[in-house]
């Protein structure tokens, strides 16, 4: 699923609208990457958007160094 497990940010749903106006669906996919955080000295591997990537490294608890 693409929902991301730090902030929680998924899919978003609208419409395309041409000129003419017509209206189709359309869905906005988070920019979500896989990252490998340790957690109580286990690495575990999350599905992180790039919001939640940038608050991680803010907060600490992700350094550059890792993937």
């Amino acid at each position: 699923m693409q929902k991301c497990e730090i902030t929680g940010k998924g899919k978003q749903f609208g419409n395309n609208v041409s000129f003419s106006l017509r209206r189709t669906s359309k869905v906005w996919k988070p920019n979500l990457q896989t990252k490998t955080v340790v957690v109580d000295g286990k690495k575990v591997k999350i599905k992180v958007s790039a919001a939640g990537i940038r608050t991680l490294k803010k907060k600490g608890l992700l350094s550059t160094e890792n993937n």
